[in-house]
């Protein structure tokens, strides 16, 4: 069986964004000299980037008998039924579908995701929101997982 991970990359225009923070802190610099606006544009796109960069650094994975999505790490067997949800479906569980008890890996950017109950009585936790670029393939993982 193959594992399953996804990183939940930052979108190609969001990197664009980071390029035009960095020139808006050079041309802040601009008054200072040419030195300074050229310290305002790498700094000013190096910190974007970096920002961007830690935002969409967020794994997903089920790997030995786990999932792991960001920081957490959850056992396959305290999970129940997965529901792939297209776009709508997505959606309306972000919003007012939503249980505020639900542990979410929320990146809007990523239009589908996978519903996942959260099975272990001990846990006040109702479901798992994922948002997943392939919310087939990561319930089909679980699913192997569980039935190994």
């Amino acid at each position: 069986m193959q594992p399953y991970e996804e990183r939940l990359t930052a979108p190609r225009s969001w990197w664009l964004v980071s390029v035009l923070v960095g020139v808006a802190a050079g041309l802040t610099m601009l008054p200072l000299g040419t030195l300074p606006l050229l310290g305002g544009l790498v700094g000013g796109t190096a910190l974007a980037a970096v920002l961007t960069s830690t935002y969409g650094a967020v794994r997903i994975r089920v790997v030995a008998g786990s999932l792991v999505a960001g920081d957490a790490k959850i056992p396959v067997t305290a999970l129940g039924a997965a529901e792939a949800l297209d776009e709508e479906e997505a959606r309306a569980w972000r919003t007012y579908k939503a249980d505020p008890r639900a542990f979410m890996v929320l990146r809007s950017y990523i239009p589908t995701a996978l519903r996942v109950e959260v099975t272990d009585p001990a846990d006040p936790t109702p479901y798992v929101y994922l948002s997943t670029r392939n919310p087939e393939g990561l319930a089909a993982a679980l699913k192997a997982v569980r039935a190994a």
